[in-house]
């Protein structure tokens, strides 16, 4: 209605005669109205708004967009400008025939009643059969509004979920979100393995010395315990790290970094089992791959006090462009079970950074070995 106005008040002004909002719906002026609707639907945020009438009234299912960027695609405003115009073209339609329709029909119901001659639409109704057939039409062209309606409703439900679900670009961009969020959930699995299995390992196997020793040595036993104690709490903080990258996303983690190769020590020392260090300069490390080190250092060392015996052996060194890595298990023992996480979790790691990784027996025991790149390949 406000469209068809203006459009009625620069008809007038454009005839020279008094403006009447209340003239009848003239097609000229619906018609130069359109492309204005079209042009405000491009610019105007009537999206949310179109959504929410199309499911409401319509009982069309459409998808709910992602949220709305700080800059409009264009691709989705013209996508909006269409459902408007299409919306609104409808509605006037439907509308402006109902207005029209209706009292029509109510008038010529009433023409067989009235015991005298009318005019309508320019014809002279007679009393009788005339006016009977002039009530027939009436409720026939009623009908026909009815069905008019319905359809128009039909045909913008089936519109809508294209017109006003998510565009490609968002489609993508929904996709690309997923798959980001799925990543760091992956990361945060592993995460889980490799610290808090480690702890868990650990503990397991502090417990189970400490039961043996605790009789006829009991220094031993409290040297366990106090192992237990340790890698309990720093499995509980590791924990309470991640369940924050869950609630806080990346400030938490901004807060709360990740182990890197300079808590190597802390991490051998937290094992509770012999382990003979071949540690270099480690200092000109990147970062991001001191910290996939110390996991991978971690994994391995985990894999070693599970399945092997025997002291560990353990070397980290940088050789020109690359860190190299080992941890060998020369005793006895059982080779990691093919359907754990553990080494697979490890070659992720290594092939998210390019390197390589080497994991099986070594005579008795059990070796890995990992090369990685100290910088990108160009």
């Amino acid at each position: 209605m406000p469209y068809m106005m203006a459009g009625v008040l620069v008809s007038a002004v454009w005839q020279g005669e008094q403006a009447n909002l209340l003239l009848p719906v003239q097609v000229g002026v619906f018609a130069a109205v359109l492309p204005v609707v079209a042009v405000t639907g491009l610019f105007l945020p009537v999206r949310g708004l179109e959504i929410s009438a199309a499911q409401g009234l319509l009982g069309a299912r459409v998808a709910a967009p992602p949220r709305q960027p700080e800059r409009r695609s264009w691709q989705e405003r013209r996508r909006t400008a269409a459902w408007f115009t299409l919306h609104l073209t409808v509605g006037g339609v439907v509308s402006g025939f109902t207005l029209a329709v209706v009292p029509f029909t109510v008038y010529t119901l009433a023409l067989p009643f009235t015991g005298r001659a009318a005019v309508v639409l320019g014809f002279t109704v007679a009393p009788g059969w005339a006016a009977a057939l002039w009530a027939l039409a009436g409720l026939a062209l009623l009908a026909a509004l009815v069905a008019t309606a319905a359809g128009a409703g039909a045909l913008l439900a089936r519109l809508a979920p294209a017109l006003l679900g998510p565009t490609p670009s968002e489609r993508l961009a929904a996709a690309e979100e997923h798959a980001r969020t799925l990543a760091e959930r992956n990361r945060l699995a592993r995460e889980l393995h490799d610290s808090v299995g480690h702890a868990l390992s650990v503990v397991t196997l502090q417990a189970a010395a400490a039961g043996r020793v605790l009789d006829r040595d009991p220094a031993t036993a409290r040297a366990a315990l106090a192992a237990i104690e340790e890698s309990a709490r720093a499995a509980l903080d590791e924990l309470d790290h991640v369940l924050g990258l869950l609630r806080h996303g990346a400030e938490t983690e901004r807060r709360s970094p990740a182990g890197t190769l300079a808590d190597l020590g802390e991490l051998v020392a937290a094992s509770g089992v012999q382990v003979r260090q071949e540690v270099g300069d480690l200092s000109g490390v990147p970062a991001a791959v001191s910290r996939e080190a110390y996991r991978i250092l971690q994994e391995a060392l985990t894999n070693a006090i599970k399945h092997g015996r025997g002291p560990v052996r353990l070397s980290a060194a940088v050789h020109g462009d690359d860190l190299r890595l080992e941890v060998t298990n020369p005793g006895g023992g059982n080779a990691p079970r093919s359907g754990g996480r553990g080494v697979p979790g490890m070659r992720e790691r290594v092939r998210l950074l390019r390197g390589d990784l080497e994991a099986g027996p070594a005579g008795a025991g059990w070796t890995v070995t990992v090369r990685l790149p100290l910088r990108s390949a160009p």
